[in-house]
């Protein structure tokens, strides 16, 4: 009897000793295995997730009243600078021709600079006077001494006045801010031609001379 009170006690003890024992270790290998994830995984994730923006260098999807004003501005940048070489060539005063070589000059340096601008914003420029314009310098060309000043004055004060104008408005409403900082910054010298321009109209240096009549 005491042996097999000492094998019952024994054999207790064991299944006790197995059950407590095995299933609290399994249960942590379970949560131990569904809470930690595998190494390596979330950063993985976090390097791949974030690289969609692509903006390729040197394009910008300009408005197009942003892109007719640049062009616009082109060709009466190109016309300033032909018309003042006419200018200085043909003209009989000498106002007229001091005011078409500050012409060349100026609207020379402001055309650099807008080709630059151009460039940075994927636009083309045009290198050929438009069929308005080519007119007007037609016209210019067969005219010389007082008879070109006052019409190439009389012409540059109207040019001038739709320049300013035109540059006023993109200053103000423009909607690309490097074509916006371009116009503020150029409307000063445009402004100071348009008041040159109009006080050698005005002065009698540049009045054409009226045709006789037979």
């Amino acid at each position: 009897m005491p042996n097999f009170k000492i094998l019952s006690t024994g054999l207790v003890a064991i299944a006790l000793s197995v059950a407590t024992g095995c299933t609290p270790t399994a249960q942590h290998d379970q949560n131990t295995t569904s809470e930690v994830p595998p190494a390596g995984t979330e950063p993985v994730q976090a390097t791949e997730s974030p690289s969609l923006s692509t903006t390729a260098p040197g394009q910008n999807n300009l408005s197009s009243s942003d892109r007719e004003f640049i062009n616009e501005a082109a060709q009466d940048g190109l016309a300033e600078v032909q018309l003042g070489q006419l200018a200085s060539e043909r003209a009989a005063s000498n106002a007229v021709k001091q005011f078409g070589q500050r012409m060349v000059q100026d609207h020379t340096q402001v055309n650099n600079q807008l080709q630059q601008l151009a460039t940075q914003k994927g636009v083309t420029l045009p290198k050929t006077l438009n069929n308005e314009n080519q007119q007007v310098k037609q016209r210019l060309s067969k005219l010389s001494g007082v008879q070109f000043d006052g019409e190439y004055m009389n012409h540059m004060v109207q040019a001038h006045e739709k320049d300013v104008a035109a540059f006023e408005s993109q200053a103000q409403q423009g909607q690309d801010a490097d074509v916006k900082a371009f116009a503020a910054q150029t409307l000063p010298a445009l402004q100071e031609h348009l008041q040159e321009a109009r006080s050698i109209a005005n002065s009698g240096t540049a009045t054409p001379t009226p045709t006789s009549t037979p």
